[in-house]
């Protein structure tokens, strides 16, 4: 018995957990964004698009943050710190993202850790969406709307955010430098034109 706890401690001491808070959703909770899109987006996708069975009507499946640290090859802290930020604005622990191959030019080898990444999906995924929309992009300085051709086709939406200081849930005082970050929306719309209508009606502030 003795031996198993002193197992676990040792591996838990091998891949220690990244700091940061990790909300828990509140029993009865439904996030508003999630009912305005039950409500009021699903009919209207419903009418635009001739959509009968509500099963094919298109909706977000998850949410990838993404952080790429190329200077953590230099200094691990840089990584560090982009976890535990990424973890604060997420609500949820982010994973290490590794070099795929090595490039000898940038003293990169395969397997080094280069960034950190979470995947949000339901409740988490339509608070992070409503703070985004609702919160940080009205935050950008000079903002006049994201771009409508960052879809890849297939009716995903990747932002890039050159600042992750416009997420309130980031301590300024603790960040020693801004962080970018790309953000996809991954959605069962199967096109573009109908994951652009959706997030449109969800409050997505698209350049006209």
């Amino acid at each position: 018995m003795a031996k198993d706890a002193k197992k676990k401690d040792k591996g838990a001491k091998a891949a220690p957990a990244p700091s940061g808070p990790v909300r828990e959703t509140p029993e009865g909770y439904v996030p508003r964004l999630k009912t305005r899109y039950a409500e009021e987006v699903v009919p209207k996708l419903k009418k635009e698009f001739g959509i009968d069975n509500v099963m094919a009507v298109p909706r977000i499946e998850r949410i990838s943050l993404n952080m790429g640290m190329g200077e953590a090859i230099q200094n691990i802290k840089i990584l560090d710190d982009a976890v535990e930020e990424l973890a604060a604005l997420a609500g949820q622990k982010p994973t290490i993202t590794r070099a795929q191959k090595s490039i000898a030019a940038f003293k990169l080898r395969e397997g080094m850790p280069i960034g950190a990444r979470v995947t949000l999906r339901g409740d988490r995924m339509w608070e992070f969406l409503d703070r985004l929309i609702s919160v940080a992009l009205p935050r950008v300085r000079d903002f006049r709307g994201v771009p409508t051709k960052s879809f890849d086709g297939r009716g995903n939406y990747t932002l890039g955010i050159r600042d992750h200081l416009i997420f309130p849930e980031v301590d300024y005082n603790r960040v020693e430098r801004p962080k970018g970050m790309n953000i996809t929306i991954v959605t069962t719309a199967g096109n573009d034109e109908r994951a652009l209508y959706m997030l449109r009606e969800l409050g997505m502030p698209f350049t006209r």
